[in-house]
């Protein structure tokens, strides 16, 4: 997963250093190549629009633009449609066939074609999308890449498991591939055929126990155990394995999780049992002395209790 997200950001990268390595000045001949088209007609030029040779001298360029600008002057084409954002095109088309680091620019998109595919960049400056937008579209990018990947493993995991199954199948019914009856036990190299290390000793690939009974394979394990192999032990692709909608899935049930467990201790306080607290008023018997039980009755000191068991009333004798 740590891989994924640095491979996804490794592209996000490239595609914001790409966006800043188109130039401004190309960003403003594509918007006026595609306006004059869509206002002049298609396959117009600067120079097919100023009636001069892309060979043009900046006085014939000059020229070109006064004979223009007084054409498609405001004040002498009243009422007509888009007469004042074409009379500005011009002078910007003029302006830029005028400089010479301009015209350079504008020549190579002349000759070579302006792109279809105009850079990030270009579209980025024209749509501007908000901080939301940017966020849903790395999200679906991201997912999409995972989703990939996932497909990848998927077929590279099932070819695997055929060829297991493959392999161990000819082990157990030989070359002629015909079923035995019974249980046969095999192994299978998973791991490539025998291979020599660095000092020359050949290192076998890492060997499964495998138990073939008629069509079926299984996997023994250590314990003894079979474990039925075919195709559906390679995990398919899942739009719900995607980050993000596991991400959903394990908050929610993290909110239900914590929901249930408040409400089974609230329902946990309200049936246990309520205790009485012994040293509660309610509890205290009176006696017949006036106190409550349990409350040991003030005495005078050097003195001895006043009256016997039966409640009679015996002599006080004073100690010395």
């Amino acid at each position: 997963m740590r891989l994924f997200i640095f491979v996804a950001f490794l592209a996000v990268l490239a595609t914001v250093s790409a966006s800043h390595a188109d130039r401004k000045e190309d960003h403003e001949i594509f918007d006026l190549v595609t306006a004059l088209e869509v206002s002049e007609g298609k396959g117009t030029t600067f120079y097919s629009w100023l009636d001069v040779p892309s060979t043009a001298t900046l006085v014939q360029i000059n020229k070109a633009y006064r004979k223009k600008s007084m054409q498609l002057h405001p004040d002498k084409n009243p009422g007509v449609k888009d007469i004042h954002e074409r009379f500005a095109r011009l002078g910007v088309i003029a302006t830029i066939l005028k400089d010479t680091e301009g015209r350079k620019r504008y020549d190579f998109f002349y000759k070579n074609g302006v792109p279809k595919w105009r850079g990030s960049g270009y579209y980025y400056a024209r749509f501007r999308p908000g901080l939301g937008t940017v966020l849903v579209f790395l999200t679906i990018l991201t997912s999409g890449l995972q989703y990939l990947v996932q497909t990848l493993n998927y077929k590279r995991d099932l070819r695997r498991v055929e060829l297991a199954i493959r392999d161990a199948r000819l082990a157990a019914w030989g070359p002629k591939m015909e079923p035995l009856q019974g249980k046969r036990k095999v192994k299978v190299n998973l791991g490539g055929g025998p291979r020599q290390d660095e000092d020359g000793n050949v290192i076998a690939g890492k060997m499964l126990d495998m138990v073939v009974e008629q069509d079926n394979v299984f996997i023994l394990d250590p314990s003894g155990s079979l474990h039925l192999l075919d195709t559906s032990s390679a995990t398919p692709a899942a739009i719900s394995r995607t980050w993000l909608v596991e991400l959903l899935i394990n908050s929610i049930r993290k909110f239900y999780y914590s929901k249930e467990n408040f409400q089974q201790e609230v329902d946990n306080e309200q049936s246990a049992p309520t205790i009485d607290n012994p040293d509660s008023p309610a509890n205290e018997t009176v006696t017949h002395s006036g106190a409550s039980e349990g409350e040991e009755q003030p005495r005078q000191a050097g003195y001895a209790a006043a009256v016997k068991a039966g409640g009679r009333r015996r002599k006080v004798t004073r100690k010395r």
